[in-house]
């Protein structure tokens, strides 16, 4: 019973005397990663779209829709989705497709959404839903969406 006390023991402050030389030693230095630069959390709740008619051809076997969408926010909009649902002419769910945009997308950002849908016969109209990750969206329709970065056209003689 004293050897098993003993060894209980020895093992006990070995332990503890290892635990402390481990603490004892340096650890590397942390360096910050935001450090000097400017970082805005993405919207929560309701964001502001503005977007473009959108342009629907057939190709192929598929229906391809694009979008031209801004990001009128004040704020990043992160996972911008636009699901399109098609409609037969009795008002039923023939069919759908999604389009997003990866990542944040940035205030003033614009970008091209691109929806691919399966063709079928019974297609009649359609609907566009608008969503990000962080909430719902506001979509505004406008007629061209003009990149204020885009460099000017030369001038006509």
């Amino acid at each position: 019973m004293n050897r098993a006390r003993v060894a209980f023991g020895a093992t006990f402050l070995a332990t503890i005397l290892a635990a402390g030389t481990a603490l004892a030693q340096t650890a590397p230095e942390m360096k910050q990663v935001l450090a000097g630069k400017k970082f805005t959390p993405p919207i929560k709740g309701e964001a502001l779209i503005d977007f473009t008619a959108p342009v629907t051809k057939r190709e192929g076997a598929n229906v391809v829709t694009r979008i031209q969408v801004r990001n009128a926010s004040l704020s990043p909009v992160p996972r911008l989705t636009i699901a399109e649902t098609w409609y037969d002419k009795g008002g039923s769910i023939v069919t759908g497709g999604k389009g997003m945009v990866n990542g944040l997308m940035q205030p003033g950002d614009i970008q091209t959404i691109t929806i691919t849908t399966p063709w079928k016969a019974a297609m009649s109209s359609n609907n566009y839903n608008f969503s990000h990750a962080n909430g719902t969206v506001k979509p505004n329709k406008v007629a061209k969406i003009e990149d204020p970065n885009a460099p000017a056209a030369p001038a006509k003689k």
